[in-house]
């Protein structure tokens, strides 16, 4: 790895550049009211400064300001163009005379006559939203502001809304970083303060094969200047760089106002109890399975420069400790849904007491997992067939929920797909009767659907013999997760695309975050609801690229009032429920992190080789190994369950049944031992299984009688256990 990956590796954790926050909050676990700003701001009633954040030329910036901009101006919002870069492209200009613009300023240099944004005119004017592209240009002499974003700020200050956009390199906590990529520097710079105060920063995502298709075609530089960005800010490992470095830092920016509880962040107590740097590995490593933020708390006096020296290689904030009392550790008031801890005096206190979050205790005697043995996945000839000349490419279209642009975007791209000659066909698109998505269908061929009759139900389903006898070069395979019908050869629609992909035809397709397996649990602690319809996290390691389709909360909530989402009938149950503001913004930010994790320049190793999950003859233990599985899956992990009985009689329960086969159900071992030691029973299983981190059901409530009610984690640390996963109660 040269010098400048380097720097980009370590910039890409970021953490040295986020101010600092409080590792507490108020315990509340009802959400807060929102402010009347906010609530003005989501009815449309406050000027807004919206900015569109993109990895490298050639992204679709100003196709996407021109696009929305011809939107709103349909919608009867009084819209102008304030500045707009169409490089010379006809089909930019086609979309620009659809606008009314506001007349430049002129600036005479020498003998040369130069145009720039006026920002004077457009306050005189009193449009309602000014377009303003290329927001890091420096203004020609004479400008109200040195800047153009301080335009955009003063605009929104005049009570006119705003819409801008740049690429990543130009914010001051990259642009450093980004020099070293690319090879030259970077002359304008737009403090991170301006996204800051921006009401939307949206991520404009495009695959590196779309950005190399459109740097061939001429869209992006002259075709003399073609070789040289070839080898500067359009090689390949640099546009890897710069897109993660553009999605961490508008996940940075989009931190949800939620309650401690439903937080997406992991908190280390760094308390100096055996090696600091293992511990926070370990932590780093765990969070980043579970897409968590981590932010690391020092407790006592410890060596802070090395703490921050580390945590921001790890991608962690350090984040100051309000009162907390060492011993009696409550937990409630960490904003955070996970706390790790390094095996010690503390975690003994904390293992003994009532548990309100997730607690991850951990060894810090070694680090790297020793030698596993991997599970069978179903994907696993898949993931290699991936490698075979004639293996279709999956490209999948994520998004945070409904409405956030998903099948349009594909539609979008497989227009420029057959307009460069490439056969594309619609074989399964779902446009939930949306003009602009039905209106993007024509000129694309579109094949029949396949009904069929199954227990008397109809069902319209993609028809995969007809695609595969029909054998185009791309097929669009819209709702990934869908369940087929049930007399259907495959149960879901995933296992259609993956045979799809093995004909030899590339595949198209979109998804929802909350679809995925492994996030089962982020979902439901974010928005209350269980999602049913699920596709395995492999599904994101199979494909080829992952595009994130960001969508702001305020924009997703506005659709959904206008009626392009839902039927009428459903629009205020959808509001108040699943697309409330604060759902949606923690939905948009796993969405931003599992993009990230999926396509990322690093990849971190799990914790641990193997996790143990002890249970008890309970019925909702059920719901535990489910949750364990999913936490071994994303931590691509085995899972063994185990269960100690008092007597061979009561291993034969209805309920020891009911457990054993859940247990073989998610692909988990399942042992049975008659034990009336249950803390040493599961010692000795891990001992047998090479297991290094038991997990158990913590503390619901504190006993009434303390000789006979110490917690099973706490024996299991008092009987020589050195890591633990102890999970809260549901």
């Amino acid at each position: 790895m040269d010098e400048a990956s380097v720097r980009a590796h370590r910039a890409l954790g970021g953490g040295a550049n986020r101010p600092l926050r409080e590792a507490t909050a108020t315990v509340n676990d009802r959400p807060g009211r929102p402010s009347a700003e906010a609530l003005l701001r989501d009815l449309g009633s406050s000027p807004r400064l919206t900015v569109y954040l993109a990895s490298a030329p050639g992204a679709g910036k100003t196709r996407r300001l021109l696009d929305d901009a011809i939107r709103l101006k349909e919608s009867g919002l009084r819209v102008v163009l304030g500045w707009i870069e169409t490089k010379g492209r006809t089909d930019l200009g086609k979309l620009a005379e659809r606008l009314p613009r506001v007349p430049p300023r002129s600036v005479t240099i020498g003998s040369s006559v130069f145009q720039d944004f006026d920002f004077a005119a457009t306050v005189a004017l009193r449009p309602q939203l000014v377009i303003l592209d290329e927001l890091a240009h420096t203004n020609l002499e004479g400008g109200a502001h040195e800047k153009r974003w301080q335009d955009a700020l003063a605009l929104r200050e005049a009570g006119i809304s705003v819409s801008g956009a740049l690429n990543i390199q130009h914010i001051e906590t990259v642009a450093a970083t980004a020099e070293g990529l690319i090879g030259f520097p970077v002359r304008e710079i737009v403090p991170i303060s301006f996204l800051r105060a921006a009401d939307q920063v949206i991520a404009l995502d495009v695959s590196l094969e779309q950005l190399e298709a459109r740097l061939a075609a001429g869209q992006v530089v002259h075709p003399d200047d073609l070789a040289r960005a070839r080898s500067t800010i359009f090689r390949p490992q640099t546009l890897s760089y710069l897109r993660e470095m553009m999605l961490r830092t508008v996940d940075d920016l989009s931190t949800p106002e939620l309650t401690p509880r439903r937080a997406s962040k992991a908190l280390a107590l760094a308390t100096g109890d055996g090696d600091t740097a293992i511990f926070l590995r370990k932590s780093a490593g765990f969070a980043h399975a579970l897409d968590l933020a981590l932010d690391v708390a020092i407790v006592g006096d410890r060596n802070l420069d090395a703490i921050e020296e580390l945590s921001s290689e790890l991608g962690a904030d350090v984040v100051p400790l309000a009162t907390f009392d060492l011993s009696k550790p409550h937990l409630a008031d960490f904003k955070a849904t996970l706390v790790t801890v390094p095996c010690g005096p503390l975690a003994q206190r904390i293992a003994s007491r009532v548990i309100e979050r997730d607690v991850l205790i951990a060894d810090t005697t070694y680090l790297a997992p020793s030698e596993r043995e991997q599970t069978f996945s179903r994907y696993a000839q898949t993931a290699a067939d991936r490698l075979r000349i004639g293996y279709g490419r999956l490209t999948i279209y994520l998004g945070a929920a409904a409405g956030s642009g998903k099948t349009f975007a594909m539609l979008d791209r497989a227009h420029q797909l057959q307009d460069g000659g490439v056969d594309v066909v619609g074989a399964f698109i779902e446009t939930h009767k949306r003009a602009e998505t039905q209106a993007k269908l024509a000129g694309l061929s579109v094949l029949p659907r396949r009904e069929v009759v199954c227990d008397g139900v109809a069902y319209s389903e993609l028809d995969l013999d007809a695609l595969l006898a029909r054998k185009p070069a791309v097929a669009l395979i819209d709702e990934l997760a869908h369940t087929n019908a049930p007399c259907d050869a495959h149960a879901k629609r995933y296992d259609d695309v993956l045979q799809v992909l093995r004909s030899g035809i590339s595949v198209m397709t979109t998804l929802n975050i909350q679809h995925l397996e492994g996030l089962g649990d982020a979902v439901y602690r974010m928005t209350g609801q269980r999602v049913r319809e699920t596709v395995p996290d492999e599904i994101l390691e199979i494909a080829d690229d992952v595009i994130l389709i960001d969508t702001t909360p305020e924009t997703l909530r506005d659709r959904l009032r206008a009626g392009k989402i839902y039927r009428p009938e459903k629009i205020e149950d959808a509001l108040s429920h699943f697309f409330r503001s604060e759902n949606l913004a923690a939905l948009r930010e796993l969405a931003l992190r599992e993009v990230v994790r999926a396509r990322g320049a690093a990849k971190r190793p799990p914790p641990f080789a193997r996790l143990i999950l002890g249970v008890k003859a309970r019925e909702r233990d059920m719901e535990l190994i489910e949750r364990c599985a999913r936490i071994a899956l994303r931590l691509e992990i085995d899972l063994t369950v185990i269960h100690a009985s008092k007597s061979a009689e009561a291993a034969e329960s209805r309920v020891v049944t009911a457990l054993a086969e859940t247990a073989r159900r998610v692909r988990a071992r399942w042992k049975l031992v008659i034990s009336a030691d249950p803390a040493k029973a599961m010692l000795e299983i891990a001992k047998i299984e090479g297991g290094t981190t038991l997990a158990l059901e913590g503390a619901r409530h504190k006993s009434r009688w303390p000789a006979t009610g110490t917690p099973l984690s706490r024996r299991l640390l008092d009987a020589g256990a050195t890591q633990l996963l102890i999970l809260a109660p549901n």
